[in-house]
């Protein structure tokens, strides 16, 4: 790991009051948060430019159905492995320096591309992005447990997961509007130049870990800490610790199937709504945004509501996410044919998503795993995760049959819709495993 993005050192603890360090600490975490939800979401933009694209690409013969399937596949397989590697150097790095220039490479790639027309370099491109876009969500998370004392982290936590919907948000209705009016190269050059901007401010306000300001943990800056113990430096061997552990490897492959379905929709959903509903470009836009806002209201929610009703039972929560998720998944997929449905299909699983997000892809294992090695539980995750998201692309581009007559072109989306729909329930199934499972200690891994 270059030097450059190692955390610094902590330095001599600052000598005012204890009041006047929680008026700092709490400003410092306020511009962590504001920082984090705003460059993830911007994360986004940049990885879902394709898939607003898909069509207008296709059409003008720029890359073939399976090119796209490989370009998909190759992000989320290099974003897999990305995520691990990435995770193992978070617990390490200095979050300010390590994120903003994962988005910064991630939107100058977005830029080349929109200026592009030759299918290997969008392949070989869009692979890359993988890597850059790696180096956003455990960063996320190890900057959340560094800053946020655990009466808090619960929400903090959900409220962040909620930006990924915000960047989908953006994506799904301004892109998909950019691109109808300006064709498919905008759909890559305006979300790269804007997270230009955005990277730049995340350099300049995100913050290290408190101890290099003069800041203790935030256990301790706010009386939280657990039971007096000291923190443990962390050791590769702390971090391999995961690896050997039954409960992360179920929760990591019910991740996979949760993300195998989530990115079906972000990926194929445009596409099946103009292909198989006839919609427009700008309608199809529309119709997606229900999804990223009811995914934000489940993310937000669902911290503050496993708390609340669930009595912090999150594979309970979990569980009540995942039933939304294939309910909205089967309307949207066998419902009724009209916008309605499809609107009402497209909250209900957006909502599903937004919460499982949450539980499955992060805040489960983080509780149950040792706190000092988050990014190394979210790395392995994510492996997993990409892993299947990035057999979902392939398979699906594979599964989606198209025929063409009379040089019209139609496609039938039956084979991947089953495909789609059965992992989210084998997902939901697989949690029921974690169902009892208790917190483990460093000091007892």
């Amino acid at each position: 790991m270059l030097s450059w993005f190692k955390s610094g050192q902590a330095t001599a603890p600052l000598t005012s009051t204890t009041e006047e360090q929680q008026a700092t600490y709490r400003r410092y975490q306020w511009g962590v948060i504001i920082n984090l939800i705003l460059g993830y979401s911007f994360f986004y933009t940049t990885r879902l430019s394709l898939s607003v694209a898909k069509k207008p690409l296709l059409d003008e013969g720029v890359l073939t159905k399976e090119q796209l399937g490989l370009m998909g596949s190759g992000l989320f397989f290099v974003y897999a492995f990305g995520k691990f590697s990435n995770g193992f150097l978070a617990d390490h790095a200095n979050i300010k320096r390590f994120m903003s220039f994962g988005l910064l490479m991630s939107a100058l790639i977005n830029i080349a591309l929109g200026l592009s027309s030759h299918a290997y370099m969008f392949i070989g491109l869009w692979a890359l992005n993988g890597w850059f876009q790696s180096m956003g969500s455990a960063p996320s998370c190890v900057s959340i447990f560094q800053w946020f004392e655990p009466s808090r982290r619960g929400g903090v936590y959900s409220t962040w997961a909620g930006s990924h919907n915000i960047g989908e948000g953006i994506t799904f209705v301004l892109t998909s509007l950019v691109i109808a009016q300006l064709g498919w190269r905008s759909g890559f050059l305006a979300p790269g130049l804007l997270s230009v901007v955005v990277a730049l401010i995340m350099y300049r306000y995100l913050k290290d870990r408190p101890e290099v300001y003069g800041l203790p943990r935030p256990e301790v800056m706010f009386g939280q800490a657990d039971g007096g113990k000291p923190k443990r430096s962390v050791k590769l061997r702390d971090q391999l610790y995961v690896l050997k552990s039954p409960t992360v490897w179920i929760i990591a492959t019910a991740c996979a199937m949760m993300y195998v379905s989530r990115y079906a929709i972000n990926s194929w959903a445009i596409l099946f709504l103009q292909e198989e509903k006839g919609y427009s470009l700008i309608e199809a836009g529309a119709a997606m945004s229900f999804y990223p806002i009811a995914g934000l209201i489940g993310a937000v929610v669902s911290g503050w509501l496993s708390d609340g009703l669930f009595n912090g039972h999150r594979p309970l929560s979990s569980t009540v996410y995942a039933l939304a998720n294939i309910s909205g998944m089967g309307l949207l997929f066998w419902g009724p044919n009209t916008h309605f449905n499809d609107a009402v299909a497209l909250t209900v699983f957006g909502f599903g998503i937004g919460g499982l997000i949450v539980f499955l892809a992060g805040l489960i294992a983080a509780e149950l795993m040792p706190k000092e090695v988050v990014g190394a539980v979210k790395g392995f995750i994510g492996l997993f995760a990409y892993l299947g998201a990035a057999a979902q692309e392939y398979l699906s581009s594979v599964l989606i049959k198209v025929e063409e007559l009379n040089g019209v072109k139609s496609y039938d989306f039956d084979q991947a819709l089953y495909f789609w729909f059965g992992a989210g329930v084998l997902s939901m199934l697989l949690t029921l495993f974690i169902w009892n499972q208790r917190p483990v200690d460093l000091q007892e891994a």
